[in-house]
C-alpha cells in the first residue's frame, strides 16, 4: 500500500499503482476493442526541459487518440504540489492539457 492508500492492482499481467488506474485501463481496453479509441499507450513519458536544462520527466498514466485528438490522462486520488507543477510544465512545454480522471 502506498502512503496515499492506493492498492497496487494487476490486470492482464500489468501492475497498476491503484485500483482506480486498473479500472480505467479496463475501460480504455473496451473502448479500444470497440474502435472508439486507438493508439493506447501506458505510461507515456514527457521530458520537462526548460532553457535547454532537463528539470525532470512527467509520466502520465495513459495516452490515446479519440476523434482525431490525442488525449493524455492521469488517474488521480490525491493531487500533490509536485503533480500540479508538472502539469503546468507539460502545458507550457508541450502544449498538452492533462485530463484528470477521479
Amino acid at each position: 500500500m502506498s502512503k496515499y492508500g492506493a492498492i497496487r492492482t494487476t490486470v492482464d499481467g500489468i501492475t497498476f499503482a491503484s485500483k482506480a488506474e486498473a479500472a480505467r485501463y479496463k475501460e480504455l481496453c473496451l473502448l479500444l476493442r470497440g474502435g472508439e479509441i486507438s493508439d493506447l499507450q501506458l505510461q507515456p513519458r514527457f521530458p520537462l526541459v526548460v532553457n535547454g536544462v532537463k528539470c525532470g520527466t512527467y509520466v502520465a498514466d495513459f495516452q490515446y487518440v479519440s476523434g482525431g485528438s490525442t488525449h493524455v490522462e492521469d488517474v488521480k486520488g490525491v493531487s500533490t504540489p509536485v503533480y500540479a507543477l508538472k502539469k503546468k510544465l507539460v502545458k507550457a512545454i508541450h502544449g498538452i492539457d492533462i485530463e484528470e480522471i477521479r
